[in-house]
């Protein structure tokens, strides 16, 4: 499938995702809204695809957020009624909530506003030297009300969170680094290169291990703890009779490596 607003590469089991509206900082309309919808509905349902990277095209910035200047000249109905067909929220994930294979954010420079929300929404995030993150929002007159205030503080301090919120504070990659935010910081010619080594790296695993483990994070996080424990969650049973469950300890037993079927 073609797109006009995003770059789509499939490889062997990872879909690489490239905002690809450089010349408005990769902010996103509702078009390329749609775009990732659909392309992050299609990375979900494909049984070939473990891991997926999202990036920015350019050198400048991963994604500005909202395209402000396009609902400047739509307006906001129209913006509203554009998004309805991407149900899935900004960037196609943050209401994404049950996606349980893993998605890294390779951020190549400013995340801001829905950009940095679509960081938030991954569960690696690999950042070039130069990526600065933010939440200016109540500047325009608006909240991060894609996950932004939600998700912010359930990651990082308190304190730390409500100043990128009220105070529009950014936070360099050094220091999302430092409050556990992002994973690794890395020059800018080594930021895709990097991403894709811990893609590598999650998939010596078996897929459907990684899903599993990935979706009892999500879940159990919103149990007791001796409720999550016990928790028998469904890709746990899928994991429990697939042909991984058996080639995983054979390949141990025989000193090789293990060829994954992710079923």
């Amino acid at each position: 499938m073609s797109y006009e607003y995003i770059q789509v590469d499939k490889g062997e089991h990872v879909t690489t995702v490239t905002l690809n509206r450089p010349e408005r900082m990769n902010a996103l309309h509702p078009y390329a809204q749609i775009e990732l919808h659909q392309t992050f509905d299609e990375f979900q349902q494909d049984p070939e695809q473990w891991v997926a990277i999202i990036t920015g095209a350019g050198d400048k910035a991963f994604c500005a957020g909202n395209d402000l200047k396009f609902q400047a000249e739509h307006g906001a109905a129209k913006v509203r009624e554009l998004r309805k067909n991407a149900p899935s929220g900004f960037g196609g994930l943050h209401r994404r909530l049950r996606c349980n294979k893993p998605i890294i954010a390779a951020v190549n420079g400013l995340a801001l506003g829905g950009g940095f929300e679509i960081v938030l929404s991954c569960d690696i995030v690999i950042a070039a030297e130069r990526a600065f993150f933010g939440l200016p929002e109540p500047r325009v007159g608006l909240l991060a009300a894609a996950g932004g205030v939600h998700r912010l503080p359930r990651q990082i301090p308190h304190h730390v969170a409500m100043g990128v919120i009220l105070a529009g504070k950014r936070l360099t990659a050094e220091q999302a680094h430092h409050y556990g935010l992002v994973n690794e910081v890395v020059s800018a010619d080594k930021l895709m290169e990097t991403a894709n080594d811990w893609a590598n790296e999650i998939m010596l695993g078996a897929p459907l291990s990684i899903q599993a483990s990935k979706e009892a994070v999500t879940l159990g996080l919103g149990m007791p703890l001796e409720h999550a424990v016990d928790a028998n969650f469904p890709t746990m049973m899928l994991m429990q009779t697939s042909e991984d469950l058996i080639e995983g300890p054979k390949a141990f037993a025989e000193k090789r490596k293990p060829n994954w079927k992710g079923r």
